[in-house]
């Protein structure tokens, strides 16, 4: 796989590239924030190990750059400071974990490959969902019934992927609200309700098998 490690102790980088160069992985390397941020601009990595405290731009915004940029590339942070507050920091700038220094080789490489795989396993499942006789590709974001597409607008896409990707659990308005429009409305909002409707009627309503059940008192469900 290819690693970026970003670190400015000299020493601590060294041991670092030298273990993970030994497991046979491709790895580069970068003493501070503006030089690793070029690399990133360049070259595209599986996963990158950064440290917290860089001159210049520090790892906390360097992560934060990344994510604002659409790269999701996972992310291990070192920080020398083991306080809740830079935990916190670094993983609400996008980091996917975080290692104390000092910490042992052995748990370094064996994170970073937890990385790589919950990576590629995420990838593999957002390829499509299928349900039954319909799909969503999340690639091209289509929707597809007997092979037939189905056209939805950018809110019906997201109302149903929410439901499908959890498929057989049951949803309620709350739940769609927070995670569908992902801001703080009136619980008393019929909206939710509104698109479940607009999405039955494309996705169920043309079709004798349906996909979408209301569960009375409690929200929606998508099973096969």
């Amino acid at each position: 796989m290819k690693i970026l490690i970003v670190e400015d102790e000299p020493n601590l980088l060294s041991v670092i590239r030298k273990g993970l160069s030994e497991k046979n992985h491709d790895v580069s390397a970068a003493l501070d924030g503006t030089t690793a941020w070029e690399m990133l601009d360049n070259n595209s990595f599986d996963v990158i190990v950064l440290d917290v405290m860089l001159p210049d731009i520090n790892g906390i915004e360097l992560c934060r750059r990344l994510r604002a940029a659409g790269n999701f590339v996972p992310i291990l942070m070192l920080t020398a400071l083991n306080s809740s507050e830079n935990i916190v920091a670094g993983l609400n700038a996008g980091a996917d974990d975080y290692m104390a220094k000092p910490f042992r080789f052995t748990e370094l490489e064996a994170r970073v490959n937890a990385l790589v795989r919950r990576a590629g396993q995420e990838h593999k499942a957002a390829e499509n969902i299928v349900i039954e006789d319909l799909e969503i590709d999340l690639r091209t974001k289509t929707v597809k019934r007997k092979g037939e597409t189905i056209v939805l607008t950018a809110k019906e896409f997201n109302l149903l992927h929410y439901l499908a990707k959890n498929s057989g659990t049951i949803l309620s308005r709350e739940k769609i609200l927070d995670n569908v429009w992902n801001i703080n409305f009136d619980m008393n909002t019929n909206v939710v309700d509104v698109y479940i409707n607009y999405i039955r009627k494309k996705i169920d309503k043309p079709y004798s098998h349906k996909l979408i059940h209301t569960i009375k008192g409690l929200g929606y469900v998508v099973k096969p």
